[in-house]
């Protein structure tokens, strides 16, 4: 299970995320007397080096190695230990090109949005 770091107070502020998970978002605690900088025992502990992802698996979504792809030829290039993802400058009539050929070669797209 992966650590979950929280921003102080959360569980009291709904701004800050209460009930609203996607509020819950890391900030670094600030201020001469807070006992979350201060790591101080039973309260949250905050993201240290150790807490990084091994070298191997650093960088890759869904274990595979992401590679930015913004024409047919570099999607043709890719093999299975690859994952695409769609330049952000590509139009929409080409997108449809790619996601059409990447299906075809049984390529995964990362960000197709459901089209996968």
């Amino acid at each position: 299970m992966k650590t979950r770091f929280v921003r102080v107070d959360t569980h009291r502020r709904s701004k800050l995320g209460k009930g609203r998970k996607k509020l819950q978002k890391w900030r670094k605690p600030t201020g001469k007397h807070n006992k979350t900088r201060l790591k101080r025992f039973s309260y949250p502990i905050q993201p240290g080096i150790g807490f990084g992802s091994p070298r191997k698996t650093s960088g890759r979504i869904n274990n595979l190695i992401p590679a930015l792809v913004q024409n047919i030829a570099e999607l043709q290039s890719l093999t299975k230990e690859n994952i695409a993802i769609i330049s952000r400058t590509i139009g929409a009539k080409k997108k449809i090109e790619l996601l059409k050929k990447a299906s075809e070669l049984n390529i995964k797209i990362a960000n197709a949005r459901g089209k996968k």
